[in-house]
């Protein structure tokens, strides 16, 4: 046991000697990546309404649940406040509103384009440099779970010592079974408090390799949660993936800034080769030449990914039989099986074992609980169809408020629109489709043309085709109108903004 100890604390020196050993930093900025689709978790999951925004596991959003997951943090380093978070343009007013309701102030950079977690981790490090010193970043997935946050702190006031000294530090956890949806770390020399250096990042592997992984027990899951000092994560990037560098510091540069969010130039993000973080640089770790050292330090703090409905009832309480619901349901004889009633529809189950059913207002699924991860294939299926279920529910959010899809027919389509108070639409026209408006909440302020006028609860107006107008809400409690559309065509790329003052135009 002695000589294991000397071997543990000879490997740590060495590694940290080895290190390019800058200014020590005690600050830590989170990092929070929330680009993902989720497509394995549809229905609930859309490409315009993805998994991170949805409260998968409990009453938060799983982005809420990571974007106060540092919150109580004692590790020794002062937490920044104010995290950074990586989105999508598509989702930055969501993101914006369900952290606003934390009570968190975030500095959202938006991506012009998506380019997986290489260049978003890129734009991050660049912006916590910008802020006067290279903090370490805690760099986070927005859509996974983890039930022991004191465990996770703890583990990341180990991971940030080793981050100090320039190392690149991931947490990696025990496998418990060998699974084929995750990357795999090789653990190489024994370091303190139970971190190991890094051998060699392995992609997911099938599952005869999974097994053997695990058997072997020098492989841990990857969590996809880094911590490193944004200037090494720079440097190491550079080194290795000079074009995505330069691009994304190009990018960056020649970005623009309004209220909270950051946004890159969309010309030179276009100009980034897109690639994730373990190929761009953590599978060069422990390599010849490998321009940083690479640590793995454990973590046991009830993680999961989520990335599967298989994955959510793994992760949540069970009944006796091994069942979870959630909404309106009732089983009778069922066993080990997960049902999500959405959709205001009462879902009963008999006699089912091992099934997935998730209703919501538009679509039903139901599978096999073994067969979950296929269902990323089958929303595939559904863009290839330009179903209109793979993009978003029937239910919208907007940053003005939301609107849902009613009814809708070959020429016709009915609309419940919600607008906040203070709120307003862009002005807009449409090439192809009228419009009739009954106000039947709240007060209506009409721009129509070149006329402006009010409407009060039971009184209507009509928008000829072609028309400019705007609807926006003076009052103080939600406007609420009945929309009628009618016409030969009645998609959302009919909309032409004339101003708006979401920048979408």
């Amino acid at each position: 046991m002695m000589e294991d100890a000397v071997s543990s604390e000879d490997a740590m020196a060495a590694a940290i000697a080895e290190a390019s050993l800058g200014h020590a930093c005690r600050r830590i900025v989170p990092v929070i990546l929330a680009g993902g689709s989720g497509t394995r978790l549809w229905p609930m999951s859309r490409e315009q309404f993805p998994k991170q925004l949805i409260d998968v596991v409990g009453r938060d959003s799983l982005l809420q649940a990571t974007v106060t997951r540092m919150e109580g943090f004692v590790g020794g380093f002062d937490v920044d406040t104010q995290p950074i978070i990586v989105c999508g343009e598509e989702h930055r007013f969501q993101t914006e509103e369900q952290v606003r309701a934390c009570g968190v102030c975030a500095k959202i950079i938006v991506e012009p384009a998506r380019r997986d977690t290489a260049p978003a981790l890129t734009l991050a490090a660049l912006a916590a440099v910008n802020q006067d010193d290279d903090a370490i970043m805690v760099v986070m997935p927005s859509d996974h779970s983890i039930s022991d946050i004191p465990a996770l702190h703890r583990a990341i006031a180990i991971a940030a010592e080793y981050a100090e000294h320039s190392m690149i530090v991931t947490l990696g956890v025990a496998p418990t079974r060998p699974d084929t949806g995750f990357g795999y770390i090789r653990i190489g020399d024994a370091l303190e408090n139970g971190a190991h250096l890094i051998d060699r990042f392995v992609e997911k592997p099938t599952t005869e390799l999974a097994a053997q992984y695990v058997a072997a027990g020098t492989y841990w899951w990857n969590s996809g949660i880094f911590i490193v000092r944004a200037g090494v994560w720079l440097e190491a990037l550079a080194k290795l993936n000079g074009d995505m560098h330069a691009a994304c510091t190009a990018a960056f540069a020649e970005g623009k800034a309004d209220d909270n969010f950051i946004r890159p130039c969309p010309f030179q993000f276009g100009r980034v080769p897109a690639d994730s973080i373990d190929y761009a640089v953590m599978e060069h770790i422990g390599a010849a030449g490998s321009p940083c050292k690479g640590v793995v330090v454990p973590l046991a703090a009830g993680w999961s990914d989520l990335g599967s409905w298989d994955a959510v009832w793994e992760a949540m309480e069970k009944d006796g039989l091994g069942n979870v619901a959630s909404g309106r349901v009732v089983f009778e004889g069922a066993t080990s099986s997960y049902v999500r009633a959405e959709g205001g529809r009462l879902v009963a189950c008999v006699g089912t074992s091992n099934v997935v059913v998730v209703d919501t207002d538009d679509a039903v699924l139901v599978a096999d609980r073994s067969h979950a991860q296929d269902i990323k294939t089958l929303v595939a299926r559904f863009r290839e169809q330009r179903a209109p279920e793979a993009e978003t529910h029937r239910k919208v959010r907007r940053p003005w408020g939301f609107y849902d899809a009613i009814e809708r027919g070959e020429r016709f389509q009915v609309k419940r629109i919600v607008v906040a108070p203070g709120a307003r639409l862009s002005l807009q026209m449409h090439h192809h489709r009228a419009e009739h408006w009954v106000v039947v909440r709240g007060t209506a302020l009409v721009t129509r043309g070149e006329d402006q006028f009010l409407l009060s609860e039971n009184q209507s107006t009509f928008i000829p085709l072609g028309v400019q107008h705007r609807l926006e809400n003076p009052g103080k409690v939600q406007l609420e109108i009945i929309e009628v559309q009618s016409g030969s065509y009645l998609g959302e790329d009919d909309i032409v903004r004339l101003d708006d003052c979401y920048g979408r135009i």
